[in-house]
């Protein structure tokens, strides 16, 4: 079994802002593998956060990001189940890193779910005769089409977007682990992006 030092934990919370004991039995776990030990608390932390995601968020903050010289601006609300998490600084920066991300990305819904379903409609039917039309066998259109679909969702749906700080993971991924840290349940509740000259 391997020697688990003060130093190897110290890493690990470093690396995953996970609690001191937890690091420790992971790399207990994980018989000093660092890697393996980040998978551990990966997975702990998204069962932690899927044990939270019925529970009320009533209290959060909005948020205003103004970029590029004042040409550009996003407000974001995102909520959290009490005042005291709000006010913590990884609450308030996990806000202000969705408010850069929707300036950055400019995403059209938070979730799949809330994009009209003209929208996807409209998006498959381009698909399809986009494969149609580059002479693709009709039996495989439909999935051609659906897989294009999913890359839209991944590109224009927040959520699904890869995280601009860390393009390993998705906004969903952070939101998971920003729960899992902070013992909260949190949702990315609605957004307005505006930019100069745009409707």
């Amino acid at each position: 079994m391997a020697n688990i030092t003060a130093q190897m934990v110290k890493e690990l919370r470093e690396m995953t802002g996970a609690g001191m004991m937890d690091c420790k039995n992971a790399l207990v776990e994980a018989d000093g593998d660092m890697e393996k030990a980040v998978e551990i608390l990966r997975k702990k932390g998204i069962a932690k956060a899927e044990k939270k995601a019925g529970r009320e968020t009533k209290d959060g903050l909005v948020e205003a990001y103004i970029h590029a010289g004042g040409k550009l601006g996003v407000l974001v609300e995102v909520n959290c189940e009490t005042d005291f998490v709000a006010n913590t600084d990884d609450f308030k920066t996990f806000v202000r890193n969705v408010a850069m991300q929707i300036a950055a990305t400019n995403p059209i819904a938070i979730s799949r779910e809330d994009v009209p379903e003209d929208v996807v409609n409209r998006e498959k039917e381009i698909y399809r005769e986009q494969a149609l039309s580059s002479g693709k066998p009709e039996h495989i259109v439909d999935k051609i089409a659906e897989g294009k679909l999913e890359k839209f969702f991944a590109e224009n749906v927040l959520l699904e977007q890869a995280y601009i700080r860390d393009p390993e993971k998705t906004i969903k991924d952070y939101l998971t682990e920003t729960i899992a840290k902070l013992g909260e349940n949190i949702t990315i509740r609605r957004f307005a992006r505006f930019r100069i000259g745009e409707d």
